[in-house]
């Protein structure tokens, strides 16, 4: 009689859901971790606008919303639509947003039911992120921006473990409770050794719509003077401008476009920033 154990299969499909996820990030040329150490910081809006401000400098950009149980992206883009069969069976098409910007986000997948609560333990988001790259379709990418909740939990651990090449970029305001919780970020992604792209500085200040002078709402410096302590790059200082909350409340990004706002020309100098430091390092897709 044969005692031959055939297991479950389990790990057969865990090892195909690997070689899958390998598979797709071989076409991912440069991987960024958008990160904070707490909410309310702008964190999943600078994600947004630089996936979008890439797209439209000609790279191919794909933009994964991670935040699974406050997911923003696709309000911030006004984005509608919802997930597509891919072209291989088992496998679907994120979002298309422009010719150039593809995103994906649970809320995709929620069809009519937006404000349906996830409520979810970490092993299942796990899976969720995991498959997020594994069955979808992403194709051949410049960048993958991945908006993560703030701080250091299920979500940007898995992200580190999944994406090893990712590089984190940490957005953070003047104020001092939120640079106490920035340099929480700053330690995990030294823990688990992810490279720190930069600190963003948002909400920098208020440009007096009046007489122009710049009004410090949260303090001053805060970014800076941590950047130096930590000893990283300060790779911007994003100003608070009420049309472009008025616009983005609206799913209008319209206001990137417009060189005469701080905001703007702020935002702009970001990206250059970014560009500048990819291209030092030669990011180049493995496949």
């Amino acid at each position: 009689m044969e005692t031959e154990n055939q297991g479950c299969g389990f790990s057969d499909k865990k090892d195909h859901q690997q070689q899958e996820i390998t598979q797709t990030l071989g076409h991912i040329a440069n991987k960024i971790l958008v990160m904070s150490g707490k909410g309310g910081v702008g964190k999943s809006s600078v994600a947004a606008y630089l996936a979008l401000t890439l797209s439209k400098r000609g790279h191919k950009v794909g933009l994964m919303d991670v935040d699974l149980h406050g997911p923003s992206i696709p309000r911030i883009l006004g984005l509608h639509g919802n997930i597509l069969p891919g072209k291989h069976d088992g496998k679907g098409r994120p979002v298309i947003y422009s010719p150039n910007l593809q995103v994906i986000s649970i809320e995709t997948l929620l069809g009519e039911n937006k404000d349906v609560a996830t409520i979810w333990r970490g092993p299942l988001k796990i899976g969720v992120i995991r498959q997020f790259i594994s069955d979808l379709e992403w194709g051949d990418l410049d960048y993958l921006i991945v908006d993560s909740p703030p701080g250091t939990g299920d979500e940007p651990l898995t992200v580190a473990q999944t994406i090893p090449d990712a590089k984190a970029l940490i957005v953070t305001t003047p104020q001092e409770i939120s640079l106490a919780d920035v340099r929480k970020s700053i330690n995990f992604c030294r823990q688990v050794k992810m490279e720190i792209l930069g600190l963003v500085e948002n909400m920098s200040g208020l440009m007096c719509p009046h007489c122009g002078k710049q009004i410090d709402l949260f303090g001053a410096n805060g970014g800076r003077v941590t950047a130096q302590r930590e000893n990283l790059r300060l790779l911007g200082s994003i100003p608070l401008d009420p049309k472009v909350v008025e616009q983005s409340d609206q799913g209008s990004t319209a206001f990137l476009a417009d060189d005469r706002l701080p905001f703007a020309e702020a935002f702009g100098k970001l990206v250059d920033e970014v560009e500048k430091i990819i291209s030092a390092g030669s990011g180049a897709r493995t496949n």
